[in-house]
């Protein structure tokens, strides 16, 4: 059960500290943490656990969390903040990838004793860094332009473009994640695994993004609700002053 108790308190710890940065820091906050998230992800995703009956790669929460980032940025700002988060992902993940390939290219002293494990650890797979950020940057503003369709739809279907934040965010997220699954599953590992496990491997990581996704929408409803008391706050200090 350790494995298990850690995903899901990691889960709570995660999608917390982006509500702290966004109070801290408002959009930069989140911004903050969309290149905390590539970065770490990038590293996480190496590590395979088993938990809950199934064997998975560690990342997928933080993965989630720039699904949450964006979705924030989209309800409380415009299309172009969230936007500006996806980007930054692509650009911290690019120059991540980049920079981690060039250690590769010195010669160690003889007293170096990181360099095997560093070797082990980043020599990913050309193909894999490829998908990687493609299926990224797709997914990512997939996920933004969906975010803002379903949000248009909601609002002209009920006149009120306040109502049905859920729907949105898990009418985005679950799409886009489902596109992300497909997308990189088939695109990192096919023609290295049989169509049976490539299916067994989708569905697993599916799942797992199912109930990051749905998790997310409280933590979304938190994040309006914090800006609605601090534009409150200020409009009240505007009127004393």
């Amino acid at each position: 059960m350790q494995n298990e108790i850690l995903l899901i308190v990691s889960l709570i710890i995660t999608y917390s500290v982006v509500l702290i940065l966004f109070a801290l820091f408002r959009r930069r906050g989140l911004y903050l943490w969309s290149v905390i998230a590539t970065i770490a992800a990038n590293i996480e995703v190496l590590i395979v656990v088993n938990a809950f009956g199934m064997e998975m790669t560690l990342g997928n929460i933080l993965f989630a969390s720039t699904f949450l980032v964006t979705d924030i940025l989209s309800e409380l700002y415009d299309k172009k903040a969230a936007q500006t988060a996806v980007w930054l992902g692509i650009a911290t993940s690019v120059c991540f990838i980049l920079l981690s390939q060039s250690w590769m290219l010195y010669i160690p002293n003889e007293n170096d004793f990181a360099m095997p494990s560093i070797r082990t650890v980043f020599s990913n797979t050309p193909r894999l860094m490829a998908v990687g950020i493609a299926v990224y940057a797709i997914v990512q503003l997939f996920d933004v332009w969906a975010y803002h369709k379903w949000w248009a739809f909601t609002s002209r279907r009920f006149q009120d473009s306040h109502k049905f934040l859920w729907l949105r965010n898990n009418g985005s997220t679950l799409i886009s994640q489902l596109l992300n699954t497909i997308l990189f599953t088939w695109g990192a590992f096919l023609g290295t695994h049989d169509t049976q496990t490539l299916i067994s491997i989708a569905c697993a990581s599916y799942l797992i993004f199912i109930v990051t996704s749905l998790a997310d929408t409280p933590f979304v409803y938190l994040a309006r609700t914090l800006q609605e008391r601090i534009h409150k706050t200020d409009s009240d200090l505007d009127s004393i002053d």
